[in-house]
């Protein structure tokens, strides 16, 4: 693989600094480049012409230290088409959608083939966590990361087998302290900076703002119980999601939580928490990656979101196109327009959306 030509997805953090370290340090010949995916006018000019501070001076400091080009491309179009509008679409159909799974494949990944392939670059690498691993069967998959904490495999499940084919990941080794001891050694600042724990176009979590500024309205209506009957009012349905017990603004003299919404109804249910147990997930827009197709019952382990609890069960082909996991224990809060991931030992299998 040495001297092949890879093109470098840079955010100006540590990860993708250790990255473009490590891919020089193996002999390929690396291009970066820093994409902007959401912001103001104002922001995107600040970062294509690289002022101080911006992630795209960032990255090109530790671009320009490591002899590599960089370059800084607006691709907030693509990001509004295929994150930004369906995560509030999502919302207002009542799921609680993960829009990261979804940008890395249709956004992300899908940015760094096109440019890669108009600048000649045969491969493509970013500072995710996971091992690509090509399988004897002839597919493409990943494995977990050796820092089981930091592991993306679960926001990777989508890529395609052509992404998959000509991704590198060279942080999938290495935990997070290698990573920074490493990239400290070079003397970038970027070093110490923090890990970002946000959704990048949400910075203060507040979905429910967000969601207004798009155009949605929050119209109130009632909490229901199990038998559907009303038992309070609530602020707008898509400010609550499955399993929420802090900040319904009712009180009832014991903790309940909320078991389901529908956006139809505009009504949100409240129950025990015994309630939100369950055995049987399935699963819709499946993306297979270490196998072609389910065609018997197949031991798995797999997590219904992005923590590293996982849990056994079986998962079942089901009819169209979606499939069914029949968990050993019941699992907590399966919630629709999130992601289930699954495995076979440390080895991604593929996953879906939860319906």
């Amino acid at each position: 693989m040495k001297n092949k030509k890879v093109l470098l997805a840079m955010s100006g953090g540590v990860d993708s600094a250790a990255a473009a370290i490590l891919l020089k340090r193996d002999g390929y010949e690396v291009t970066g480049v820093t994409f902007f995916f959401c912001g103001t006018d104002a922001k995107a000019a600040d970062f294509l012409s690289y002022s101080p501070n911006s992630a795209s001076a960032k990255a090109r400091e530790v671009a320009d230290a490591m002899s590599i080009p960089h370059l800084a491309v607006d691709k907030r179009d693509e990001f509004r088409c295929h994150v930004t509008e369906p995560f509030v679409a999502a919302y207002a159909e009542g799921k609680t959608p993960n829009p990261c799974v979804i940008c890395n494949r249709s956004v992300k990944i899908r940015c760094l083939e096109e440019l890669a392939d108009a600048l000649g670059c045969e491969l493509i690498a970013t500072g995710h966590y996971a091992v690509p691993t090509r399988l004897e069967n002839g597919r493409s998959s990943l494995k977990k990361a050796s820092d089981t904490k930091k592991d993306q495999s679960y926001m990777l499940y989508r890529l395609t087998q052509g992404q998959l084919s000509r991704l590198i990941l060279p942080l999938g080794g290495l935990t997070k302290p290698e990573i920074r001891a490493l990239v400290s050694s070079y003397g970038f600042s970027c070093g110490a900076d923090r890990d970002s724990q946000d959704i990048c176009f949400i910075p203060d979590g507040d979905y429910a703002a967000y969601m207004e500024s798009c155009g949605f309205e929050h119209r109130d209506g009632d909490f229901i119980d199990i038998d559907g009957r009303v038992i309070g009012r609530h602020r707008g349905f898509a400010r609550y999601t499955r399993g929420q017990r802090k900040g319904l603004g009712v009180a009832f003299g014991r903790p309940v939580y909320v078991t389901d919404k529908d956006a139809s109804a505009n009504t949100v249910t409240l129950a025990d928490e015994d309630a939100l147990f369950s055995c049987e997930v399935t699963i819709g827009d499946v993306n297979l990656s270490a196998i072609e197709a389910v065609t018997e019952p197949m031991r798995v382990t797999a997590k219904l979101r992005y923590t590293p609890h996982e849990a056994p069960a079986t998962l079942y082909p089901a009819e169209s196109g979606t499939m069914k996991l029949i968990f050993d224990a019941p699992q907590r809060a399966a919630t629709a327009g999130q992601h289930c991931v699954f495995y076979s030992g440390e080895l991604l299998v593929g996953g879906g959306e939860i319906l």
